[in-house]
Order: C-alpha cells, then sequence, then structure tokens
C-alpha cells in the first residue's frame, strides 16, 4: 500500500494497517460513516505527530485528529484519502497546581479521570458533556464542548489556558500559559478551540480547576407546559440565584428512562426539572427553599428536595445516560436517534420549544427534547431510519427548521456539539441570517495562513 513504508518509519509499530482493526474508526457519535483511512496512526510522543503531520503535508494526505470518537456531527471521521491521528495515548494528567488553580493535562486524558483525580483535592474541572465518561479533554477543546454545568461555568472555552499545538508543518507552538491573565496580542488559544481539529493537533493542555461547592442540594420539578419551565428557570435567574445544573427533559425522554433504568415520574408531568443549587453548608437549606418557592408559585404537579448524595448521583447519572435510554424506544433497530443541537435567549425557550414541537408533528415524526434549559440549550433527538428516503428527508428538514428557530430567537445553529459535516449548511444559513458572510471568509483565510495544504480534517466545518 502507498505510504505504508514512510509511516511505518515514522511511528513503528503505532500504526494499524488492518482493515479489521480500523473499523471502530470509521465512525463517532454520529450517523455518519467514514471511510476507509489509510492508516490509524496511534503515536506516544510530540516528535512523532510532528513527524507524520510533516509527511502528510508534503504529501498532501489530510489527517483527522481523534479524541474519544464522541462527535455527534461527524467531526472526527475520515473521508477520502485520511490518516486517523487517535491521541488516545496522551493520556496523562501531567500536574496539578491547586493554589494556581490549573492542571496540565495531554489531549487524550478523559474527563471523568481528570474529575476523579481532582476529587481527591476536593477540585473540578467544569466543563461536564454528558458523554464525559468517553469524552477527552482535547476533543471537548476542540468543539467548546458545554456540558451540565455549563449553567454556572460556562462552556470549554472559559476553562483553556494555553495549548501546546502541532502545526500542519510539523513546526510547533504554544499559545497562552498557565497564568489566569495575559494581555499578549492575538488569542491564539481561542483560536483552536471550537476548531474541530482543522487547523493543527493539541498535543498539551494548560486547564483552569475549581473548588468543589461546598453544598449542593436538588430540586425536581415536574411541570404540564413548557411555558411554566421556562418561566421557573427565568424567575429563579431573575432574582439572582445561578443554578449548578437547570435540565429539562419532555414525556419521551422521561419513559425512555422509565423503560431503561425502571425511573417512575408522574403520569401527568409532561416536562421534568433538573435544578442544582450550590452554596454553603450554612446556607444550602435556606437557598433550597427560596429556590424551591419560585418554583411551587408555577403550579408544578410535583416536587422534591433532596440532598442524599445517592439520590442525586442516580438522577444525575440518568440525564447523562437520556440519550441511550432513547434508543430503547426506537420502533425497529436500524431506526438511529440523531441529535440537534441548537441554542436560543433562554428567555426565549419556551417560544422556541412550542414552534419545535408543533414541527415535529406536522412531520409526523419523534422527536424527543431535551438540554440545558439555563442557558437556552435545546437537544432536539430526531428518531429517523438511514435506510428510509422519506425519513431522512423530513430529518432534514426538521434540523433546517430547527436551526431556523433558533437564529429567530436570538441564538445559533450549534450551541456545543460543533458543526463537522452534519452543520455546514446551517453554518452558512446562520452567516447570510446575520449578514456575515465576512465572517466566513476571515475564517477561510485564517485556515488557509495556518494549513495552506489543507490537509487538517478537510471536509469539516466548510468545504
Amino acid at each position: 500500500m502507498q505510504y505504508t513504508e514512510a509511516l511505518r518509519e515514522i511511528l513503528g509499530g503505532n500504526a494499524i494497517f488492518d482493515p479489521v482493526e480500523k473499523i471502530p474508526y470509521l465512525t463517532d457519535a454520529s450517523a455518519f460513516k467514514g471511510k476507509e483511512p489509510i492508516a490509524v496512526a496511534v503515536p506516544e510522543t510530540v516528535d512523532e505527530i510532528r513527524r507524520l503531520l510533516a509527511f502528510c503535508d508534503s504529501n498532501k494526505i489530510f489527517v483527522v485528529p481523534r479524541g474519544g470518537g464522541t462527535s455527534l456531527t461527524g467531526a472526527s471521521i475520515p473521508l477520502d484519502n485520511f490518516v486517523v491521528l487517535s491521541m488516545a495515548k496522551f493520556n496523562r494528567i501531567i500536574s496539578i497546581s491547586p493554589a494556581d488553580r490549573y492542571a496540565t493535562v495531554e489531549p487524550g486524558v478523559r474527563l471523568d479521570d481528570l474529575n476523579e483525580k481532582l476529587a481527591e483535592i476536593n477540585f473540578i474541572y467544569p466543563p461536564d458533556p454528558a458523554s464525559s465518561m468517553a469524552a477527552t479533554v482535547g476533543g471537548s477543546i476542540s468543539t467548546n464542548a458545554g456540558g451540565l454545568r455549563a449553567s454556572m461555568y460556562g462552556t470549554t472555552k472559559e476553562w483553556i489556558l494555553g495549548l501546546e499545538v502541532v502545526l500542519p508543518n510539523g513546526n510547533v507552538m504554544t499559545t497562552g500559559g498557565r497564568v489566569l491573565k495575559r494581555s499578549a496580542g492575538y488569542d491564539l488559544t481561542a483560536l483552536f478551540i471550537g476548531a474541530e481539529g482543522t487547523l493543527g493537533v493539541i498535543t498539551k493542555a494548560f486547564v483552569k480547576i475549581w473548588p468543589k461547592p461546598e453544598a449542593t442540594g436538588r430540586i425536581l420539578a415536574y411541570y404540564d407546559a413548557i411555558e411554566k419551565v421556562g418561566l421557573a428557570i427565568k424567575n429563579v435567574k431573575s432574582v439572582g440565584i445561578t443554578p449548578l445544573i437547570a435540565e429539562f427533559l419532555d414525556r419521551i425522554t422521561m419513559d425512555s428512562l422509565r423503560k431503561a433504568k425502571g425511573m417512575s415520574f408522574p403520569e401527568t408531568a409532561s416536562y421534568m426539572l433538573i435544578l442544582d443549587v450550590a452554596s454553603t453548608n450554612i446556607s444550602i437549606n435556606v437557598d433550597l427553599e427560596r429556590t424551591a418557592k419560585i418554583l411551587r408559585d408555577l403550579g408544578p404537579i410535583d416536587l422534591s428536595i433532596t440532598r442524599d448524595p445517592e439520590e442525586m448521583a442516580r438522577i444525575y447519572e440518568a440525564r447523562k445516560g437520556a440519550y441511550s435510554s432513547l434508543l430503547k424506544v426506537r420502533k425497529s433497530s436500524s431506526q438511529k436517534v440523531i441529535i440537534g443541537d441548537v441554542v436560543v435567549l433562554a428567555s426565549e425557550l419556551p417560544a422556541a420549544l412550542k414552534l419545535v414541537a408543533a414541527k415535529a408533528e406536522e412531520l409526523g415524526i419523534m422527536v424527543a427534547l431535551f438540554g440545558h434549559i439555563s442557558d437556552g440549550n435545546i437537544h432536539a433527538n430526531i428518531f429517523a431510519d438511514p435506510d428510509e428516503k422519506q425519513s431522512m428527508e423530513k430529518e432534514e428538514e426538521f434540523q433546517k427548521y430547527l436551526g431556523k428557530v433558533a437564529l429567530e430567537h436570538g441564538g445559533s445553529v450549534s450551541a456545543e456539539h460543533g458543526i463537522g459535516i452534519e452543520k455546514k449548511s446551517l453554518l452558512l444559513d446562520q452567516f447570510d441570517f446575520t449578514e456575515s458572510r465576512d465572517a466566513l471568509d476571515i475564517m477561510r483565510k485564517i485556515k488557509h495562513a495556518i494549513d495552506p495544504n489543507g490537509i487538517m480534517n478537510r471536509g469539516k466545518i466548510f468545504d
């Protein structure tokens, strides 16, 4: 096979050429399937990555960096003439400095593993996507992942101090640093956050860490209308309370959790609100009751408060497992659950959700709605069969409408899953809607300046 010997010389035994062993790298968590790559590189050193990229750049071979393979938009699958660059062996937590509030980690470190280590000193790394068991630091940086704790802590971009990056030509660059503030020209660190591997390969990250809240409690409230859920969050935030977590689930999702995990919910509830309050040991009970009163004023079907760690963990894991639970209510094994991910102004969420639900009914498709209600993030989980043309046409129509609703309600066509392959046309819709095609041209020029041969994750974000 062409290039095999050269790749063996660069990578030694850290390359996969066997077609069978390549199969796991053809897909990610999206509905897309890639093409067989030339090879799968699993390097152990920065020098191997440096030499690999320089070789690929010289020979016009495309490279797709891969973390945990949890992309929901096809960002980590190979297309024609690709080498997959797996960062699985870059999985070390290099150092932790609680006094300076940072940790130095390699990109293949899984988020749950990092937080397990930080828990030993009562700290956390706040970005917390539902896939944190498999998602990696590098992958979450590359998509600017958010997650359940984004309500209080924001998305990944708020927590990255600096990066070590191998550029497409094989040169190594460090951006930012380890201090919590700096003013030194252009913010090149930000350039690589959300770039989905289209500009270079992250080999090290300096990430901010934060003390765990002293005390937390959880409120579960059930309502018969999404307007009440939206008002509940609006009213809570209006009095100065910032939830640690604020999640909503619709009836389809609740029924899937009942089937998959044996959980029970009030039969007449249409929506479930999970709201966490963080406070001090002295104030937590007062703050929980203050928040609960605001929720009770909207007439919930049921409301409960818990501070029991086991119960809180059970509900937390159920929410993080909501997507996999939906697979239990598919109509056939060939049907997939394709996740739409948009964001609207939080105050616009009830109106947006009503439109989205009505569109699903108009198209006659099943769509489960859940998401991060405090920051207006909607995950529309669309049941569609890739083997049925009409089913996929309806899915595409719904996704386009979902993006339109997001833009008309002050938001974006992608909240935290990135663009990948799936949302390239929606990204164009967003630039057209905001009359910002110049921004896309600037993005293309940046891409060309850093990667003139276009080898890094070609075909993702834009063509």
